[in-house]
């Protein structure tokens, strides 16, 4: 017998066109693979539905993470991965088209703005973008905070605070960022998880129905806020940063909870038998 619960699931599964997927924490965690991630994925194909991943981390390249995914048996094209930093490109050449742009950035997220053609430059920016950077100096930091003093636009590819590793965190952009705004009395525009232009662009790519589309991710203030904030679906899973005792005090609540993506799959799963 189907409860309510699963019955509420079933129905918001059945909805769901595309799964916008979050990686660490909701298909990995660190360097293993999810039990039933990659059973999800069959289960989302044979259902006739897309799946698409997105990352904030925008310190590796998308062609990195391919190859880390691959590493698990799971293998996808450049079309089903998107991370902030390909959001963060597609903006400049949105508004700021032909603009010079200060990156501070580790050298594959350079390479990633330089393949599409975004100037880059270290002297005399337009623009100051803020990513992830691994690779972080003093001098990116003063150069950074120097440009925007004299009058460059302070962009950031996402908001995170902090990055989950093996043994805790560590600072991540939105750190970056607030020491950059204490210096400069600045904010930036951040771009990314959960925001709208992130949103758009994975609509855009897809053409899928914003309605129809469930943003899928271990933490609240950014997977599932993207979805609920933007007109979408956020799904929640606990098998990372979020507990469940922590929904009930947040102001994001998600469309759905579920255990995993294990979950999500057996449902899918169970709904054609």
């Amino acid at each position: 017998m189907i409860g309510k619960s699963d019955m509420n699931k079933q129905q918001i599964l059945d909805k769901t066109e595309l799964f916008v997927l979050d990686m660490d924490g909701t298909f990995y965690l660190g360097d293993q693979i999810l039990p039933g991630a990659l059973d999800f994925l069959k289960a989302v194909e044979e259902s006739g539905k897309q799946y698409l991943f997105f990352t904030n981390n925008s310190s590796k390249s998308p062609e990195k993470y391919i190859e880390k995914l691959a590493g698990m048996e799971c293998r996808i094209r450049r079309d089903q991965i998107m991370t902030s930093g390909d959001v963060t490109i597609q903006y400049l050449k949105e508004y700021y088209p032909g603009k010079q742009v200060y990156l501070m950035g580790t050298p594959a997220l350079e390479e990633s703005f330089r393949q599409e053609g975004i100037h880059l430059v270290q002297e005399g920016a337009d623009v100051v973008v803020i990513g992830f950077d691994t690779t972080l100096t003093y001098e990116k930091l003063e150069r950074a905070c120097t440009l925007i003093r004299n009058g460059a636009v302070f962009l950031a590819t996402h908001l995170d605070i902090n990055c989950p590793v093996e043994n805790g965190f560590i600072p991540d952009c939105g750190a970056f960022c607030a020491a950059i705004q204490l210096s400069t009395g600045m904010q930036p525009k951040y771009l990314g998880k959960p925001f709208a232009e992130t949103v758009d662009m994975v609509l855009g790519r897809t053409g899928a129905a914003r309605e129809k589309t469930a943003f899928v991710g271990d933490r609240l203030y950014t997977d599932v806020a993207t979805g609920v904030k933007n007109g979408a679906m956020g799904f929640l899973v606990l098998t990372g940063e979020t507990k469940l005792q922590d929904v009930e005090a947040s102001e994001v609540k998600p469309d759905e909870i579920f255990q995993s993506i294990e979950e999500m799959g057996q449902i899918l799963r169970g709904m054609r038998q």
